[in-house]
């Protein structure tokens, strides 16, 4: 009966990606915009209430998960001060600007970290882990500081939405030995490959004024600009969010994170998150919810801010669960 219900689950999900896709392709902006706004809140209360009741997949359960939050509270308090147009004080703004400077530093301790959640159960190694995992951060970070800057873009954004969404679907295809969880897998690897091939045309598509603003209000525009330096941009070319790449990229990235939601919510008879929604939790859920949609459709800019450091939290409090899929696939292979 898992198997019937995996393998229905797999074709959806092949279908929600194609429709993801093929809107993508017409609403770029549009899309990306609608899925952060009404999809994302609720797949970040849901997980992270998911994961509460799974004990963040730790070795000492809920214990230890607070360096992760901490981490997540730094920098959401970062962006929430970085997008304000509030008048700090010297002190504070050099703190900011310090955050800011090692933002890559943060994220990558909370993930080594996250390796010795699932691998540690000691107070006593969890807290050298700890230490350690700051410190090594801190080298890497200010020693080849190119490189780790796109580790503070792309680990919150287009790893946790795209990479590590292959990665859980793999990880379920192998585990429930599904042809349609592969293929599902495969689909995931083509369509970066169909965007590129397909034929764009930057004059046959019209943008408010106001959906960009909103767009570039979301901070996404800096993903844009790396993923066009990394993969296609040169020397000194500059990038345009409205040229051809620019809309290829945008489409990839409406792709990912619709269907990254999409693909989650689809999930509810194979990992049962929605049995840990109960009483007063649905409750509490629906109305967080609601005021944070309400948020995004009056202010936009405002919404992004109130809901930076929840959208941080949930990709951190992830991280062991990323690091055990990873360990069993490696294992299987």
């Amino acid at each position: 009966m898992l198997k019937i219900a995996a393998k229905q689950i797999d074709v959806l999900n092949i279908g929600l990606m194609l429709i993801s896709l093929l809107v993508a392709i017409y609403l770029p902006f549009k899309l990306f915009l609608f899925s952060y706004a009404i999809l994302g809140p609720l797949h970040y209360l849901t997980e992270i209430n998911w994961l509460n009741e799974k004990g963040f997949f730790t070795q000492n359960k809920k214990k230890w998960i607070l360096p992760l939050v901490v981490a997540s509270a730094i920098l959401g308090s970062y962006g929430l001060l970085k997008l304000s147009t509030w008048n700090l004080p010297s002190n504070l703004t050099e703190i900011v600007n310090w955050v800011e400077a090692q933002y890559s530093t943060f994220i990558l301790t909370a993930f080594f970290f996250a390796v010795a959640l699932v691998f540690f159960k000691s107070w006593q190694k969890l807290s050298l882990a700890l230490i350690f995992s700051f410190i090594i951060s801190y080298a890497l970070q200010n020693s080849i500081p190119k490189g780790f800057i796109l580790i503070g873009i792309f680990v919150p954004t287009i790893i946790h939405v795209y990479l590590f969404t292959g990665l859980f679907m793999l990880w379920g295809a192998r585990k429930s030995k599904s042809k349609f969880g592969l293929l599902a897998v495969i689909a995931l690897l083509i369509i970066p490959v169909i965007i590129y091939a397909i034929p764009i045309s930057e004059t046959a598509y019209k943008f408010d004024d106001g959906i960009i603003q909103n767009f570039l209000t979301s901070s996404m525009g800096s993903v844009n600009h790396k993923l066009a330096q990394l993969f296609a941009l040169k020397g000194n070319e500059s990038f345009v969010l409205l040229s051809e790449l620019g809309i290829r990229i945008q489409i990839f990235i409406a792709f990912a994170y619709t269907y990254h939601y999409l693909n989650w919510f689809s999930k509810t008879s194979i990992i049962g998150w929605q049995d840990s929604l109960k009483g007063k939790k649905v409750f509490l859920i629906l109305v967080i919810w609601f005021a944070a949609v309400i948020l995004y459709f009056t202010d936009f800019k405002l919404g992004f801010m109130a809901l930076f450091f929840l959208s941080l939290l949930h990709v951190f409090l992830e991280f062991p669960l990323n690091v055990i899929t990873i360990k069993d696939l490696f294992k299987r292979f």
